[in-house]
Formats: C-alpha cells, structure tokens, sequence
C-alpha cells in the first residue's frame, strides 16, 4: 500500500492519525479534503485498525464519491480490494443499505425509487 503523507500539512496530517472516532474535514474547494479523507482510510487500513467493508466514506456528489474510489484503488495496490469499502454518497450508501434490508424495511425486492420528475410522470 502507497501511504504518501508529504504532501499534507501539519493539520492533514493530524486528521489522517485521527483514529478514535470519526473525523470531519470542512474545508474550501481544491484544499484537499479528498486527499486527507483517502489518505486517512488507507493509513486505517494499514494499521490493520479495520478491515475495508468497516468503513464507511460519505460524500454529496457522485463526482467526489468515484474520485475518493478511484484514488483508494490505486492507493490499495493490490494490498486490498477497494470495492469492500463503503464509499459513496448519501444516497448511494442508503440505497445500498435499503436494497440489502429490503424486506425488514417492508419492500419487494425489486422496489424502484422514483426522481422527481419520475414523480411527476406517474402521477399525469
């Protein structure tokens, strides 16, 4: 695994060492929150602190989320199968979790969730 900590700053790195309890990075666009949140995940796993499918990586944008995926992948190095980690957007990991609980949640297992303009036509 690729862990490359020299290219944080005294307080990225900080986050990244952050290992009891969860961390959150608030920051300004292109400041590095997604080098700090990927880099974090692969210092966990390389400290054997979790195993990949423990974690869990939310974002707001799909664009975001397959950057953090990609940039976990090739981090990995073999090390690790990316895929096991949880990382997504909200809806995404929510999603995920509805289709795998799909009957305790009282749904059929091919229930669809319509997008607002999904919505609309149905209803005309």
């Amino acid at each position: 695994m690729q862990l490359n900590l020299e290219n944080l700053n005294d307080a990225q790195i900080k986050a990244v060492r952050q290992t009891s309890g969860p961390v959150l990075v608030m920051a300004g666009a292109g400041t590095g929150k997604t080098r700090v949140l990927t880099t974090r995940i692969g210092y966990i796993l390389s400290e054997k602190l979790a195993a990949p499918w423990q974690i869990l990586a939310l974002t707001f944008t799909n664009k975001a989320a397959n950057e953090m995926k990609s940039r976990i992948d090739a981090m990995a190095e073999g090390a690790f199968y990316a895929g096991d980690i949880w990382c997504g957007t909200f809806h995404s990991i929510c999603l995920r979790i509805l289709r795998s609980n799909y009957a305790t949640a009282g749904l059929r297992s091919d229930f669809l969730i319509y997008g607002e303009d999904d919505q609309k036509n149905v209803i005309k």
